[in-house]
């Protein structure tokens, strides 16, 4: 028996007085729906209904029964709608984590798109360079541009990412534009600094293969933003994120050299906690991201 089914045909019956007007109003036969009620009767071990030749009224027990279920069919009925709309909006608040540099670039300018979008919902960014513990910092989504191992974490990818060396019009114009991976040995490249030292293996693709150059320059930093700026001021070469420079090349402010070498970096992740059911608010703000950034992200057309 469809439980459901039979609750609804017994608040239409009680409405109705009728089982021939229920019938009509399926399309199926008295008997059926007067099987229905037999059924629900037995099951509960009550009279639901006094039955005469004119008319089917509701017992006592009915009368009781009949304001629960109703109740019971509303709140069931409030539930779906609530989820129906939950697919296609959120309320209350999202916690989302994003590294700085890209979380300036790529998800701060995009947010009052998305916040206006779902009016029940706050958003707060939090920028920041470590990597947040999402389950015990009680953040709901973290955008991480890494290798990631972490099998705790549920993670989606929202875009490629690209690594290209970049210099300024006048660096290039000074000291040339590298053809071929082995002139790099020629140019002031600017590395990474990190607590480990230098990060002066730049990744290539060259045809099939993928190489490591080891590079050499006077000016270290462990910010990348610096690097790009040192790069800008035409001090040197810089490997960054074509996510981090692709506006810059296309002002004509960078040119991308060895572009045919350019090798894929670490991707970009939204990460979220392990959870059985994906809230409506993460789930609805990565379908965002995913769209917002394209396939390829929009910054790689700068690159073009």
């Amino acid at each position: 028996m469809d439980r459901l089914k039979a609750l609804q045909t017994f608040l239409d019956v009680a409405k109705t007085e009728s089982l021939s007007a229920v019938a009509r109003d399926e399309g199926v036969t008295p008997a059926m729906v007067g099987r229905r009620i037999d059924q629900l009767e037995e099951l509960l071990g009550v009279k639901l209904f006094k039955r005469s030749t004119r008319k089917i009224t509701l017992t006592p027990e009915g009368v009781s029964f009949h304001e629960d279920v109703r109740n019971i069919l509303n709140e069931l009925r409030a539930a779906e709608e609530s989820l129906t709309a939950g697919a296609r909006s959120a309320s209350g608040r999202l916690i989302v984590s994003a590294p700085t540099a890209f979380g300036r670039k790529h998800i701060a300018p995009h947010l009052p798109a998305f916040v206006a979008a779902h009016p029940n919902l706050n958003v707060t960014l939090q920028l920041a360079e470590r990597i947040v513990d999402l389950k015990n910092e009680r953040v709901d989504l973290a955008i991480r541009i890494a290798d990631l191992k972490n099998a705790d974490l549920i993670a989606t990818k929202l875009a490629a990412n690209h690594r290209v060396v970049v210099g300024s019009p006048d660096y290039i114009k000074r000291h040339g534009k590298p053809a071929v991976l082995a002139d790099l040995a020629k140019h002031n490249c600017l590395v990474t600094a990190t607590d480990e030292g230098l990060s002066d293996g730049w990744s290539f693709r060259d045809g099939s293969r993928n190489v490591t150059v080891k590079v050499s320059g006077r000016m270290h930093c462990n910010d990348g933003e610096v690097l790009t700026r040192w790069a800008l001021a035409g001090y040197g070469l810089a490997w960054r994120s074509a996510w981090e420079v692709s506006e810059e090349i296309e002002k004509g402010r960078l040119v991308e050299v060895l572009p045919k070498f350019a090798a894929l970096g670490n991707d970009i992740y939204a990460v979220y906690p392990d959870r059985k059911f994906l809230p409506a608010k993460v789930r609805l703000f990565i379908d965002f991201l995913k769209s917002t950034f394209g396939d390829p992200p929009y910054w790689e057309a700068k690159r073009k």
